[in-house]
């Protein structure tokens, strides 16, 4: 009989001891559930047992975690518990730009780049941007759905805001190259694309220590050959500038002062360089760099920062932007805002997120540029985008509302293939007019224009799947229990907030043109008079808001002749001292007025330790002077 192993089986071999990982395996297997899991392909037991671990004192983190599967390694996990990180070192090439411009002396160079379809990122690129307001957003960004999960729902970058931020294409051909390259093929490819010598090209890789150049070589040996130089010399220039170009902008990396020589084979033939979609590899390039920001303990971002901030300009304006007011709807839409420096800090910026509310959000910003720049149709395509060894997922059906659709609850994020894969993944863009959306996919247009509407059920499933706030409210700045369970309702926004919020709903509105219904437009009104009344609620209905509460005497604002939303004042919470300047009105306690003789004078509270006390027995405007009198009295 053969003799019986350690493991229970079998075999004619000799007897072994087992191995350590053996031995693991064993002791994991004993103390597993015996149940056996129903899907061990969508729920690997270690990943399950990670996020298990980790999530027991993550609370504001998602409750069905089957698709933020990696939430426990994000930084808005780290947040959560009380740990922070500083605002993230940004690589941003837009002042470099300048550096190497082309004039009418080198207008044949200009030519090839007009015709490449980048010449748009030789002007649109920020000079400037902004630390906290970047980091905040990568805090929200989620890898599995390549999206920002806000407070109310998903927002991300598509392929139409990058034709119309950028002006350049988003179709064409596949931005894919056969493997990672060598340090040795990149001086080959230096010599025979840019004419350099061997010793040249070597010397530069090797000060990389990898196969890139740096873009001050690039600048130095190539940006003073003009027009008047031989035509090889011309053509090396143009290939060089090109490469500086996108190694500035589309595909700048964590270096900040390099580019890789991979991207010099796209530019072999100069006639062929504006078949690529140059859009869709910007937009896989800067999805993944996103991605990695994500990690806590990452401390740089690279991609095209243009692309992201202006995104933001245009889908926030009420909170950041700073619009210029010379832009035409003819040039790129990144050219539309003076790029700046907020002045508050990440903390700042990420507590403002979290109250942000679906109303202060511009769904479709572009319906002013659509004359120029119409939606293009692949961005309503669902598939991978590549852009060489990137491959990231693109989920238009997660971001409706940006296109003027309904939200409904999108189906699962799907895994993109290995990036070897490429010639599945080349033709699957190529048809991609295959796998765009269908009408019934799309659902239902919004009610009006750029109301970001969802379907009832939406929300609850987002509460379970996303994590809507990055820091709990025990952590943000000058929280205490007593001073916010004694806030009134309308003490969360201020009287501008609510202004703004009002004038960009009552925009979105007339926007949409005489063509709608009029119950739109009384719908509209309502959900503004709601929100200047202090009542967050939206008119789903139709229905009448709330009346204002009856703690103060002050008449809505709508009730209020020539109202101004700019110069109302929400009237201040109750307190034990009142403001200066302020009289309150007698309490109920006091006596009512005899029918007969001068009324009595109004009581009025003793004013702090500090002021002189205001002479008795005056009316309410003669108490007020006196007080100011006294006080500017004793100053002197």
């Amino acid at each position: 009989m053969p003799p019986r192993t350690r493991g229970g089986y079998t075999s004619d071999a000799p007897r072994r001891r087992p191995t350590g990982s053996e031995r693991r395996r064993r002791v994991h297997l004993r103390e597993v559930d015996p149940v056996p899991d129903p899907d061990p392909v969508e729920h690997p037991q270690h990943d399950r047992d990670e996020t298990e671990e980790v999530f027991e004192g993550a609370p504001g983190g998602p409750i069905d975690r089957s698709i933020l599967r990696s939430f426990h390694k994000h930084v808005a996990a780290k947040i959560w518990l009380g740990e922070d990180r500083a605002p993230l070192k940004l690589v941003n090439h837009g002042a470099k730009l300048q550096l190497w411009e082309l004039d009418m002396e080198r207008s044949r160079i200009y030519e090839t780049v007009h015709r490449s379809g980048l010449a748009p990122l030789t002007s649109c690129s920020h000079r400037v941007a902004s630390r906290p307001m970047l980091s905040a957003f990568c805090e929200r960004w989620q890898p599995e759905t390549t999206t920002f999960h806000m407070p109310f729902g998903e927002m991300t970058i598509t392929l139409d805001d990058v034709a119309s931020i950028l002006h350049i294409p988003v179709t064409g051909s596949m931005i894919s190259f056969p493997q990672p390259l060598r340090v040795d093929d990149a001086n080959a490819l230096l010599v025979e694309l840019l004419g350099t010598t061997d010793v040249e090209a070597s010397r530069e890789t090797e000060q990389c220590r990898s196969p890139s150049v740096r873009l001050l070589w690039l600048r130095d040996h190539f940006s003073t050959i003009t027009d008047a130089s031989s035509d090889d010399d011309i053509m090396f220039a143009t290939r060089a500038f090109l490469l500086h170009l996108v190694g500035c902008t589309l595909f700048a990396d964590k270096s900040a002062t390099s580019v890789t020589v991979v991207y010099l084979e796209l530019f072999r033939d100069l006639s062929m360089v504006g078949s690529y979609a140059w859009g869709a590899a910007c937009l896989a390039y800067l999805y993944r760099q996103l991605t990695t920001a994500t990690k806590f303990e990452v401390r740089q971002l690279g991609g095209y920062l243009t692309l992201l901030q202006a995104w933001i300009y245009e889908h926030f304006p009420e909170m950041f932007s700073s619009p210029d007011m010379s832009y035409t709807e003819s040039r790129p839409r990144a050219l539309r805002w003076r790029p700046h420096v907020i002045p508050d800090s990440l903390q700042s910026v990420r507590e403002r997120l979290d109250r942000l509310q679906i109303s202060e959000v511009c769904w479709e910003p572009y319906v002013d540029h659509r004359a120029e720049h119409p939606l293009p149709d692949i961005a309503w395509y669902s598939g991978c985008l590549k852009c060489g060894q990137v491959v990231e997922p693109y989920h238009p059906e997660r971001v409706l509302r940006q296109f003027g659709y309904i939200q409904t609850i999108p189906p699962r994020p799907f895994t993109p293939p290995r990036p070897d894969r490429s010639i599945l993944l080349e033709q699957y863009w190529e048809r991609w007019t295959d796998h765009v959306l269908t009408d019934q996919s799309r659902g239902r247009r919004c009610h009006y224009s750029g109301s970001g509407e969802s379907v009832p059920e939406y929300m609850a499933w987002y509460d379970r799947i996303s994590h809507r706030i990055v820091q709990p409210p025990q952590l943000r700045s000058g929280f205490t229990t007593d001073a916010r369970s004694s806030l009134p309702s309308h003490a969360a926004s201020t009287s501008d907030t609510r202004a703004a919020r009002a004038l960009t709903l009552l925009r979105l509105v007339i926007s949409g043109g005489r063509e709608q219904s009029v119950d739109v437009f009384w719908g509209a009104l309502n959900d503004a008079h709601g929100i200047l009344a202090g009542s967050d609620e939206t008119s789903a209905s139709h229905s009448t808001p709330s009346p204002a509460p009856a703690s103060h005497s002050t008449p809505s604002p709508a009730t209020l002749p020539f109202f101004s939303p700019a110069t109302f004042v929400y009237p201040p919470a109750a307190s034990d001292d009142p403001p200066p300047l302020i009289v309150p009105p007698p309490p109920a306690s006091v006596a009512p007025p005899a029918a007969s003789g001068p009324p009595p004078p109004l009581i009025v509270p003793p004013p702090p330790a500090s002021v002189a006390p205001p002479a008795p027995a005056l009316d309410s405007t003669a108490s007020t002077t006196v007080y100011v009198r006294a006080k500017r009295k004793k100053k002197t």
